[in-house]
C-alpha cells in the first residue's frame, strides 16, 4: 500500500475519510493532493454524509402541521439507519483497499476527486 501526503497508508486514510462523516472527508480532501484513492473516498464521504446531514436539517425544520410530523418521524429513522449501514460498509471497504462506488455519489466523487495536478 502507498503512503499518502498525511503519512498514513492509503487504506487507513481511506477509512478515516468516513470516520467523522463529511468532516473527516473534507479534512483529508484538503490534506491529500495526490492520492486518487484517498481523494475519491474523501469526496464520496462529503457527498453521502453531507446529504444525510442536509436531509436531517430539512426534516427538523419542516413545520409540524398535522400528519407531517409523523412523516418525518418515520423517514428520519430510516435515513439514519441507512447512514449507519453506509458508514460501516464504506469504512470496511476503504480499509480493504477497495474503491467502492455508490450509485450516484460514487460517480460524482470520481469526477470531483481528480488530483489537483492532474
Amino acid at each position: 500500500m502507498e503512503k499518502t501526503a498525511s503519512g498514513l497508508q492509503e487504506n487507513v486514510a481511506g477509512l478515516l475519510c468516513y470516520a467523522l462523516a463529511w468532516v473527516s472527508g473534507l479534512v483529508l480532501y484538503l490534506i491529500e493532493t495526490e492520492n486518487k484513492f484517498v481523494r475519491f473516498h474523501a469526496v464520496q464521504s462529503m457527498i453521502v454524509f453531507g446529504s444525510i446531514n442536509v436531509i436531517g436539517i430539512v426534516l427538523g425544520w419542516m413545520p409540524s402541521f398535522y400528519g407531517y410530523n409523523m412523516f418525518s418521524n418515520i423517514i428520519w429513522p430510516l435515513v439514519s439507519l441507512l447512514g449507519v449501514v453506509l458508514w460501516i460498509v464504506l469504512m470496511v471497504k476503504a480499509y480493504q483497499g477497495i474503491k467502492y462506488k455508490l450509485p450516484v455519489a460514487g460517480d460524482l466523487a470520481e469526477k470531483w476527486s481528480a488530483t489537483k495536478k492532474g
